[in-house]
């Protein structure tokens, strides 16, 4: 039973950890930011199994986090509500070919790392923008400006 409380409160640690982190980090991680990510794995581990190294406790470390996994993944499904608060919303940080800076510093993110994602969508310009959306997992959408008006909120913040 130490092990489930254990690995109920590593979960919600880093569930939390990985929330304050944003958007940006979990979208384009450099090659030391995944290396201290198999670290933490690594710590995770030892704090929640502590000395225990027998295949029931990892079983039981495995199956806890699968558990609170699959409840928030319910909840989001149940209580559609909850869904900004557990996954994050989309945010607007390209209008019309104008970078929205406001909400490019709220996810410390840069002009250019947008534009290192438009080139890889095949946009050349940032004037070819009617809208990038930050997603919540961490990718760039694009939307091309056509000849005509597109039709989106004309809102700066969160999509939804």
């Amino acid at each position: 039973m130490d092990i489930v409380l254990r690995a109920t409160a590593m979960f919600f640690i880093l569930y939390l950890l990985l929330r304050l982190l944003g958007k940006r980090e979990l979208g384009q991680m450099t090659p030391f930011e995944v290396v201290v990510l198999v670290v933490m794995g690594d710590l995770i581990q030892q704090g929640i199994t502590h000395n225990d190294f027998s295949l029931t406790g990892a079983t039981l470390a495995i199956v806890t986090f699968a558990f609170w996994g699959l409840v928030f993944g319910w909840l989001t499904y149940l209580f559609p509500r909850l869904k900004d608060a557990l996954e994050g919303t989309p945010r607007v940080i390209v209008r019309h070919g104008e970078l929205l800076e406001d909400n490019l510093r709220r996810d410390r993110m840069t002009r250019a790392e947008v534009e290192s994602e438009m080139r890889l969508a095949g946009i050349a310009r940032m004037t070819d923008v009617a809208w990038a959306i930050l997603e919540p997992q961490g990718k760039i959408s694009f939307i091309r400006r056509d000849d005509g008006e597109v039709n989106q909120p004309d809102d700066d913040g969160p999509v939804g």
